[in-house]
């Protein structure tokens, strides 16, 4: 049967569209996702944190700290002190997630501004330490699943855990310990205990809503667009990758299976990447407690 040149430019006119739908319903998903999480957490920090003199870890905590200091709004600090990090976070781990990253920030931020003023749910130091670490720790985990973050102190801590012999949550736990360390001479001792209640809560409810908080990731990828969808992890996402030699093992055909290790802030970018050249591909995604040696070092991206 002949096929007209109509007919074949009708097909790919239709695959374009559906893809562009495809993309814009993804797109729309992300936003509404990053609105909530970023809305979650200025409500747990601004109606039970704040009010009960508690304090999260990174740079909220230090925000939180210095407003309560210097009487600054929470909020201008929030954007302020995160905003260094995020021109990091665009260099090493894209445009995407530091656009992202800012959306969710600066969202953050005004609803804290329009929060401050709101009575605090409950004055009692244990139901504003477990409610708001589980509100929190959603808000948070929603926002790092949908390829943004709420605070910068995990970015540093991957830079720094690549110069020192330290994993990157060995990092992360060190500089929130000092942060909330300081909450004790700031807000005093009893307080700072009830933070860490908040902060240790806070911290398990992201690693349910993420379904794993580790912060290294292996991935392997299976597509017949193997050589593009590697060139392509290594090109926006700067990260070397593996070829493997596979068989199907009820088709016993030849396949190219990609191996590449990832951070987690990472993991939905690479999903984007698989998806824009594949849609079909078969990804699996699993836990890395710690990386040592070989090559895994993130290339520039240009």
């Amino acid at each position: 049967m002949n096929v007209s040149p109509q007919m074949i430019a009708k097909e790919e006119k239709n695959k374009l569209q559906k893809t562009g739908t495809h993309k814009m319903a993804k797109f729309a998903q992300r936003m509404i996702m990053l609105s909530i999480g970023a809305a979650m957490m200025a409500v747990a920090l601004e109606i039970f944190l704040v009010p009960n003199e508690m304090i999260d870890g990174g740079i909220t905590g230090i925000s939180i700290i210095l407003s309560y200091l210097f009487d600054i709004p929470l909020g201008i600090l929030l954007t302020l002190l995160n905003l260094p990090f995020l021109l990091i976070g665009y260099k090493q781990i894209g445009k995407t997630f530091a656009l992202s990253t800012l959306y969710a920030i600066v969202l953050m931020s005004i609803g804290t501004s329009l929060l401050h003023h709101v009575s605090a749910f409950t004055v009692e130091p244990m139901l504003a330490a477990v409610f708001g670490g589980i509100i929190l720790g959603v808000g948070v985990g929603l926002v790092v699943r949908f390829g943004g973050s709420l605070d910068g102190t995990e970015i540093v801590a991957i830079l720094v855990a690549k110069k020192l012999p330290f994993s990157v949550g060995e990092v992360v736990m060190f500089f929130n310990l000092f942060i909330l360390s300081g909450a004790g001479f700031v807000f005093g001792w009893n307080n700072a205990m009830f933070s860490l209640i908040a902060y240790y809560i806070a911290f398990k409810v992201i690693d349910i809503t993420l379904e794993g908080l580790d912060q290294s990731k292996s991935v392997w990828i299976i597509s017949d667009q193997f050589r593009d969808i590697g060139e392509a992890l290594t090109e926006r996402l700067g990260r070397g990758v593996t070829y493997l030699d596979g068989e199907g093992g009820f088709s016993g055909e030849n396949k190219k299976v990609i191996f590449v290790v990832i951070t987690r802030l990472e993991e939905a970018k690479l999903k984007s990447i698989v998806e824009d050249w594949d849609s079909d591909a078969f990804i699996a995604i699993g836990n890395i407690h710690d990386v040592k040696g070989g090559r895994f070092k993130k290339k520039a991206i240009h």
